[in-house]
């Protein structure tokens, strides 16, 4: 394969774009708009899943190194109501299709599984356009230009990319969640640790939502859910830890002490992030030269699919342009087909089954009855 394939975005997506095309001896370049590998938390824990995420793993010859992540015990979930009892409660046995690793330690497997320079640093893509032919260019924030024959948008809910083939935005989802961590959990936060156990937690109600899991080292890390417009937010001074912090567990008022120490026990400011979503079936005609993969392909409220979706979307196309040397519109064609169904089955059926997102599963005696099913239905 002669033509220079550009990915824009460093996330788990494209760069398992990038090593699957490695490993079938296929030159690619990335440019990521972070400075470096640690500009940022990388976010917290993934399960990653035996029918997506790992596949597109194995595909790019990376299961040993994957499975030196996997942090023993966290695939145990417990559901609790807000007045503290404990509804469900799965041990983890060893059996799950789901392990759990950190997304930082993933990210870096797959960097460190890349020749060096293959992802360039600190080039934020500002804009893109068609030069005709299957050929695009990309305009950085820096005012360079570069002109490729395939263009990949591997660049997350807000990518630049996408405007070349769709005119879909995200949109709010009406939901968002504010970010709190506890560390050294066990010694200095022993109620809320208790009450989390060995992997994850969820405490659901109508509008309100407390999620956490148990992280490397000790750490609870929590997100905690309000179905609220943005305005409402915006009434919130998120600078201001204390404020934001008594702001936001006073909407927890009744709840169970071990579960509102979540909010009021973080030893790190809490972050607000705000949920969007493209349309469920978001899709686009074939343009020549470009697609787009992950989120800037099928942004979807949380609900354990993103990750895995993303990297299978990055091994299947490195798949099809292995598979079609010569011909990148065939390539790009056999991936696209396959990829839209898919994300629209993952998305509508683990939100709807499995994270509480239709109206019957917004209390933890309906989050039960739905993992129920769910589990049935696997």
């Amino acid at each position: 394969m002669t033509t220079d394939v550009t990915i824009i975005g460093a996330g788990l997506g494209g760069l398992t774009l990038a090593r699957v095309l490695h490993v079938h001896g296929i030159p690619a370049t990335v440019y990521e708009a972070e400075t470096s590998p640690a500009a940022r938390s990388q976010g917290g824990m993934l399960d990653i899943h035996d029918y997506n995420g790992q596949p597109a793993l194995e595909t790019a010859d990376l299961m040993d190194q994957f499975r030196g992540l996997i942090l023993e015990g966290r695939q145990a979930m417990r559901i609790l109501d807000p007045d503290g009892t404990v509804l469900f409660d799965k041990a983890d046995d060893g059996t799950g299709g789901r392990p759990e690793v950190q997304r930082g330690e993933l990210r870096q497997i797959l960097l460190d599984s890349l020749p060096a320079g293959t992802v360039r640093w600190g080039r934020k893509a500002g804009s893109a356009r068609a030069l005709g032919g299957g050929r695009h260019e990309v305009t950085f924030a820096d005012g360079t230009t570069l002109a490729t024959s395939l263009l990949v948008g591997a660049d997350g809910a807000w990518s630049r990319i996408r405007p070349l083939l769709s005119t879909a935005t995200p949109e709010y989802i009406g939901k968002s969640v504010v970010e709190t961590y506890l560390f050294d959990a066990d010694t200095r936060h022993p109620a809320a640790a208790k009450a989390v156990g060995g992997g994850s937690l969820i405490a659901p109600a109508p509008g309100r939502e407390i999620f956490a899991h148990r992280e490397r080292g000790d750490t609870l890390h929590a997100y905690v859910g309000l179905s609220e417009p943005q305005d409402w937010f915006a009434a919130i001074d998120f600078t201001d830890a204390a404020a934001a912090t008594a702001r936001i567990a006073a909407e927890f008022d009744g709840w169970a002490a071990e579960l509102t120490a979540l909010i009021t026990d973080s030893d790190t400011t809490p972050v607000l992030r705000p949920l969007y979503a493209l349309p469920t079936e978001h899709r686009w005609d074939r343009v020549p030269g470009v697609t787009l993969l992950g989120d800037a392909a099928h942004l979807a409220a949380p609900n354990g699919e993103g990750a895995n979706l993303a990297m299978l979307d990055g091994a299947e196309l490195g798949k099809a342009l292995a598979a079609h040397p010569d011909d990148i519109e065939a390539a790009l064609t056999d991936y696209e087909q396959a990829m839209f169904p898919r994300s629209t089955e993952a998305t509508a059926f683990e939100g709807a089954e499995a994270h509480g997102t239709d109206s019957d599963n917004n209390t933890a005696h309906g989050l039960v009855a739905a993992f129920t099913r769910y589990e049935q239905a696997r």
